[in-house]
């Protein structure tokens, strides 16, 4: 998450040194409701002990309203296309929401061979 976050401060920033203002806080999609909670939560509990400063970094962009954190389920979770071994199911569910499609596969309209003009 932490990386993800410096990623879109940096995009915010690009933005706005091409003068593009986005005020809205980014959203960055979790499936992880434990890594959200702490995230948002300010306050440390003995199982957070071990918590290092990149949470603090979230923390801090959560709180100043910069970042949001909107829970995603994780079937929804584009990113897992890019980041894990699905089945074939999943995959194409996945690249369909993306918008990909397979340049080889056939078509329902025929070829252009096949045309009568």
């Amino acid at each position: 998450m932490a990386s993800t976050a410096s990623e879109l401060t940096w995009i915010k920033q690009l933005l706005a040194d091409l003068k593009i203002a986005h005020e809205e806080p980014m959203k960055m999609f979790c499936d992880n409701q434990a890594a959200r909670h702490i995230a948002a939560n300010p306050v440390f509990h003995e199982r957070t002990k071990h918590i290092e400063v990149d949470c603090h970094f979230i923390r801090e962009k959560i709180q100043a309203k910069d970042i949001e954190t909107p829970y995603v389920k994780s079937k929804d979770q584009l990113a897992d296309i890019f980041t894990k071994g699905l089945s074939i199911k999943a995959f194409e569910n996945i690249s369909c929401k993306l918008g990909l499609y397979d340049i080889y596969k056939p078509s329902l309209r025929g070829s252009v061979e096949n045309n009568d003009n």
